[in-house]
């Protein structure tokens, strides 16, 4: 199939008719129905069936329009590129993404920071799945994403910021008391308690299902979910044992749970993607540098954190020390 014939068989599946698709194309109906009929030409097959004034998609048309759907997304990719490389990089506005994980506690620190020397910068801030967020800043839809674990794209670079740790959240009593005291615990002993699994395809929750099969160890995921805050949610409720990253973990209502270091330690790498080839502007240097700070943000005011790394020039850690 020719570009045109794409072009003209997805406007007939959108419209169900040749004059609809003749309108959202802007050609006419009798242009529409040539491309269609050359089209059937070519391809050796009917694609629709006209019933009652209506086209009707065969099953051979609908078992190709998936495909169609992904192209078109393809090609709106690329036009949402070329927009946002005509357009430039703007100094106006600092467009940030981030993971769910980092959007409750870090982020607000970090903006806490860069507001002191960069008030009047407006920001916007989306908080997205990892996938989205590589896939937003190769589009140059944003200056900056921050997320879990390393990422290879040929568009892309990274910085590393910090190492996370895994911890668990265990609501009040669950775990036995001589556990709980120690504030540490292995996968072993999280065996034949519930645990709020993480989703398989989710970064975080890779690290934790290779650990198991490292140590052996089956844990009972007594329900599963998408986003840490989830997990910890549950783990309020006392639904189970959350194994979630420390940033999430900071969250913890230490009334309800209590937050224990895992072991073995499971490192969490926190990056900072920016589009390849562009040269980051002092404002997103600058955020870049305050999000850093914000990871080692431990109680201290911002004002606080800025002038502790300057003195000690210590290297940012998000710590595990939430207990």
């Amino acid at each position: 199939m020719r570009l045109r014939h794409i072009e003209v068989f997805n406007a007939v599946m959108l419209t169900g008719s040749v004059s609809g698709a003749a309108r959202l194309i802007n050609v006419t109906q009798p242009a529409v129905s040539r491309i269609l009929q050359h089209a059937e030409l070519q391809l050796g097959f009917a694609l629709f069936e006209r019933t009652k004034g209506r086209l009707a998609p065969t099953s051979e048309a609908l078992t190709l329009y998936p495909h169609i759907e992904r192209l078109f997304a393809q090609l709106d990719e690329v036009q949402r590129l070329a927009v946002n490389l005509k357009s430039g990089d703007s100094a106006k506005e600092l467009r940030i993404l981030t993971v769910l994980a980092l959007s409750y506690e870090v982020l607000p620190h970090a903006i806490k920071l860069f507001r002191v020397k960069h008030a009047h910068v407006p920001i916007t801030v989306r908080a997205l799945h990892s996938p989205q967020i590589v896939s937003a800043l190769a589009l140059q839809e944003a200056e900056v994403g921050f997320l879990f674990s390393p990422v290879t794209h040929s568009a892309l670079a990274q910085e590393h910021l910090a190492d996370g740790c895994m911890v668990c959240v265990v609501p009040k009593g669950m775990m036995p008391s001589r556990v709980a005291k120690r504030g540490r615990a292995s996968l072993a002993d999280l065996t034949r308690l519930p645990v709020i699994g993480l989703d398989v395809h989710d970064p975080v929750g890779r690290s934790l299902n290779q650990a198991c099969r490292e140590a052996n160890v089956n844990l009972d995921f007594a329900i599963t979910v998408q986003t840490y805050h989830s997990a910890l949610a549950l783990a309020h409720h006392g639904l189970g044992i959350a194994v979630v990253d420390s940033c999430t973990a900071v969250s913890a209502d230490l009334a309800r749970v209590d937050v224990l270091t895992l072991a073995p330690l499971i490192p969490i790498p926190i990056k900072a993607l920016l589009p390849a080839g562009l040269p980051g502007s002092v404002t997103v240097r600058a955020f870049i540098k305050c999000f850093q700070q914000a990871l080692a943000y431990n109680g201290k005011s911002p004002a606080k954190v800025e002038d502790d790394n300057a003195t000690t020039g210590s290297k940012p850690f998000v710590a595990a020390s939430v207990q």
